[in-house]
């Protein structure tokens, strides 16, 4: 007897929405003032000389198995891709980030947010169960944002993404009392909140100063600032607050997060810090939050049960460089090689299954 192949659920890939897309849903009274904010975006990129455009610039250049697939852009193209690389599902992030530009607008952000997340769905809409879109939610407005929130829900949303940092946007931190009616909401409708790493601010000294190609001193880094995150939601305590409330944090990695893990707990255990929490900073993170990575195989045979089985979340990071497209099911292979058949399953969809109500 054959068995069937076991389920891949990959929980971080990518599309990339065209601004044409995106404006197709949009008023057109809203298009200048839309393209201004772009342009004020653009220009503070230059400025802070940050690693998009030097990152972009070294993407376009680079040759690996996943470049250029039109599955990128279009969703008939991608369905075909997945099929090639034995995934399933695919929860989905758009390399555009409206969270960056949007609240610069004045008067239209509004319908631009709401236009932004329906040209999502209209990705998604080839096949809703394959492709899990994760709609931006924007959180300079927290009435709106809790109305997008349910808008979004009720036409079948299954992923949330917020912003990393709010202090980007000139925003307070995630523990303050602003984001409680958003909690609450999201907290109500079982519905992840996926944070995805990326451009931060915080870098862009480092930025200019890497002399690498492709900032290449400066991209890890970015993985492990992270942990500014993590602390915000757990030591300041919301996730304690909000136990219903689930995180994914998307292209953290795996590695470094135990020793994290050990030193907040320790903080508390050793050094005489006070959290303000009924339990160690390491019960809430293993409660609530969860982690994707790519191609870790020392992490993944040594420390999952320092991060947690139930929380670590498989991904083929389609379509970048490090993507494991088109040999995910060989690359699987070897990387749980030695991994028991229940904690393979988690890893690979299990968990997904949980978090994303798949």
């Amino acid at each position: 007897m054959t068995l069937a192949p076991e389920r891949l659920i990959s929980a971080d890939s990518h599309v990339r929405l065209s601004q044409a897309q995106i404006k197709a849903h949009m008023p057109a009274a809203v298009h200048d003032e839309y393209d201004q904010a772009l342009g004020v975006l653009a220009a503070n990129m230059r400025r802070s000389m940050g690693a998009a455009q030097a990152n972009t610039q070294s993407l376009e250049n680079r040759s690996y198995p996943s470049a250029n697939r039109p599955g990128y852009a279009d969703p008939h193209a991608r369905l075909a891709d997945m099929d090639i690389d034995g995934v399933d599902v695919e929860v989905l992030y758009c390399e555009v980030s409206g969270f960056r530009y949007m609240y610069l607008m004045k008067d239209g952000w509004r319908a631009a947010s709401r236009a932004f997340n329906d040209a999502l769905a209209e990705f998604a809409a080839a096949d809703p169960a394959r492709l899990v879109l994760s709609y931006q939610i924007p959180i300079h407005d927290i009435d709106h944002a809790v109305a997008e929130v349910r808008r979004v829900a009720a036409a079948g949303a299954k992923s949330l993404q917020l912003p990393v940092n709010p202090s980007e946007l000139g925003l307070p931190d995630y523990y303050d009392e602003r984001y409680v009616p958003l909690w609450t909401a999201i907290s109500d409708l079982g519905l992840p909140v996926c944070l995805h790493i990326g451009l931060n601010t915080a870098l862009d000294d480092l930025a200019r100063r890497d002399p690498t190609k492709g900032k290449g001193i400066m991209v890890p880094v970015t993985a492990l600032m992270t942990a500014e995150a993590f602390g915000m939601f757990v030591c300041a305590g919301v996730l304690a607050r909000f136990p219903d409330l689930k995180l994914v944090f998307v292209e953290p990695g795996l590695g470094w997060v135990p020793w994290w893990l050990h030193t907040v707990d320790d903080q508390v255990t050793r050094q005489d810090y006070d959290f303000g929490l009924p339990e160690l900073p390491s019960y809430y993170f293993r409660r609530q939050v969860h982690i994707t990575f790519i191609e870790e195989p020392l992490a993944l045979s040594r420390l999952r049960y320092d991060i947690g089985v139930e929380n670590i979340l498989w991904s083929t990071d389609y379509p970048h460089p490090v993507s494991s497209w088109p040999r995910s099911r060989a690359l699987v292979e070897e990387q749980f090689a030695d991994v028991p058949a229940d904690e393979r399953a988690l890893m690979l969809s299990g968990n997904a299954t949980r978090i994303w109500n798949l």
